[in-house]
């Protein structure tokens, strides 16, 4: 299988795919591929990776990741439950050039233009929802209805983006797998001591070579990179685990100075530990 580009499997005749993912881990390999993809995750939580951006997702939130955008779901590891997440697989073009040209679809044409960073929805998400459920047993014609009426509810929903720069190329097989194997290395291993040299090695190039790749394909330093997927880890355990003290968190998180991980967080979330932890318990 290829790791970058990623084919998603087509049924014959259809130009909208849905697709239902229930699994432990879902696939969590980086990849991209030429159709928008909506995702409602209807059980589980885990890391999502997009673009240059670390964040988390948790039941109930719903995605859009635009066409060719490198992303990866990361299932939490400590989790014995099964995860599903339901998707919608499309293109600009799956019903003809200029579907999307047509004046009715003004409002849903301006908001495609903006998946192209990735959207996670915030508003009218109960709506959304209950049209979700519907596609698994809905015909051709019911779906192709439905996907639209969820497009139609996006257009007035507010949303937020994923990914804050897009690389505006195609990785190529090379490319993509050098850069899977930088985000699986660097994934697995956040909480624990990363060097450049390390990370350089995993890229197989030189320390000097892979700082200029990276930055050049996500806007940003490796090191900057690490410590924001690390303050999402730290995220978590705030989120979620009432009983460990922040210098606990700050540690298990891969940080070995409690000032630091408090400036670096403050600086991220634009506010402290603790009322992170307050606001989210």
């Amino acid at each position: 299988m290829k790791v970058l580009p990623f084919k998603i499997p087509k049924p014959e005749n259809s130009f909208l795919i849905y697709q239902e993912d229930i699994e432990v881990v879902f696939y969590d390999k980086l990849h991209q591929h030429d159709e928008i993809q909506i995702s409602f995750i209807e059980r589980g939580k885990g890391t999502l990776l997009v673009g240059d951006k670390v964040s988390s997702y948790f039941e109930n939130d719903i995605f859009i990741i635009g066409s060719n955008l490198p992303h990866a779901f990361k299932s939490d590891k400590n989790t014995e439950d099964t995860s599903k997440m339901l998707s919608i697989f499309f293109t600009t073009s799956s019903f003809g050039d200029s579907f999307f040209e047509l004046n009715e679809l003004a409002e849903i044409k301006k908001f495609l233009s903006k998946t192209l960073q990735g959207l996670v929805i915030k508003t009218h998400k109960n709506e959304i929802i209950k049209n979700f459920i519907k596609l698994k047993d809905a015909s051709k014609l019911e779906r192709f209805i439905l996907f639209l009426e969820v497009l139609k509810i996006f257009s007035n929903a507010k949303s937020a983006p994923l990914s804050m720069f897009v690389y505006d190329k195609k990785y190529s097989d090379i490319e993509g797998k050098r850069m899977r194997n930088v985000f699986d290395f660097t994934l697995e291993n956040a909480c624990q001591n990363i060097t450049l040299d390390d990370i350089a090695s995993v890229a197989n190039m030189t320390k000097n070579a892979f700082c200029k790749y990276f930055k050049k394909r996500t806007n940003k330093t490796f090191v900057r990179f690490l410590i924001e997927l690390r303050i999402e880890n730290a995220c978590k355990l705030l989120s979620t685990n009432k009983d460990l003290s922040i210098n606990d968190i700050a540690f298990k998180s891969g940080f070995n100075n409690i000032s630091n991980f408090n400036r670096q967080f403050k600086m991220i979330k634009h506010m402290t530990p603790n009322t992170f932890r307050n606001t989210n318990l």
